[in-house]
């Protein structure tokens, strides 16, 4: 059984999880959220009846500080975090990270997503693509679904799948929208993951922004429409010449508008808007033209 652990992100519900499963072998976690949301997630725990340092093993789907940020806290008790092969050194050296973090966060770096630490590399284990690892009764395999990152596993585990961001951000009872942050942004592979996720079958996603759809293939193929639709829009801009401030506005006007369409209200607007900050959106979908498909540009 699958318990969604709510890390309150910002003091708000229903925009960043972690996940509980049990195990003969102890609690297992996925996702970690960032360690600005750590005690939120302790204090979770233990109302499950796990203290933190029962947690010895801790999946998280990719780098990023949502999902990964407060691995070392586990790691720094004794866990074994598994993650990426790509990942992996990231974890330890968190440097680069931080670095690429510092240049969109500035000074709200810290009170977005706290203190990162590096992990002894002793404590990390990459797990390569289809590789399965079993504790006792629960076996989590990992499934290399790349497109929003390049250090991107989506976890099966039985007849679930937990999706990182591979399967977009989902705030019910709202609609499915892509996150598309730079750098990793491709289009091609994210379509491909898709494609393999349905191959799987999962009886239901659990998306870390937010929560568990057992509507797998509508999820997914209005998931892939929109960021079809997105990608269009943006290839659309660049061809006009808008400088970025200019398209920010109007990509930001034209995501309100269609969550307004889907009846999304403000306080779900800034929902969405914290799990999926539709600036940090555009300028991914900048990138991926600018970098894999310049040709398309003009000019």
């Amino acid at each position: 059984m699958v318990r969604v652990l709510d890390l309150r992100f910002q003091g708000v519900e229903r925009v960043i999880a972690s996940f509980l499963l049990r195990s003969r072998e102890g609690p297992i976690l996925i996702e970690t959220g960032p360690e600005s949301t750590y005690p939120r997630l302790e204090a979770a725990l233990k109302a499950e009846g796990v203290l933190p340092e029962e947690v010895r093993h801790v999946f998280v789907t990719h780098i990023h500080l949502d999902h990964a940020g407060a691995a070392w806290r586990f790691a720094a008790q004794g866990a074994t975090v598994y993650v990426h092969p790509k990942g992996a050194p990231h974890l330890v050296d968190p440097s680069r990270l931080l670095a690429s973090a510092e240049r969109i966060y500035g000074d709200g770096l810290r009170a977005l997503w706290g203190e990162v630490r590096g992990i002894p590399e002793e404590r990390v284990r990459a797990l390569a693509d289809g590789e399965r690892v079993r504790f006792g009764d629960v076996e989590v395999q990992a499934v290399e679904t790349l497109g929003h990152a390049v250090h991107h596993h989506a976890y099966r585990v039985g007849e679930v799948l937990f999706t990182g961001d591979i399967a977009g951000v989902r705030i019910a009872p709202g609609p499915v929208l892509p996150p598309t942050p730079p750098p990793d942004i491709h289009l091609e592979s994210w379509y491909a993951s898709l494609d393999r996720i349905r191959v799987l079958r999962p009886r239901a996603l659990y998306l870390t922004h937010f929560g568990a759809y057992e509507d797998v293939e509508a999820h997914l193929s209005a998931l892939r429409l929109l960021l079809e639709e997105w990608a269009g829009w943006t290839l659309a801009r660049l061809r006009e010449g808008l400088d970025l401030e200019a398209m920010t506005q109007r990509f930001e006007a034209y995501w309100r508008e269609a969550l307004r369409r889907a009846g999304v209200g403000e306080e779900g607007m800034r929902l969405y808007g914290l799990a999926d900050p539709p600036f940090m959106n555009l300028q991914g979908l900048v990138r991926y033209w600018q970098k894999h498909h310049p040709e398309a540009l003009g000019g």
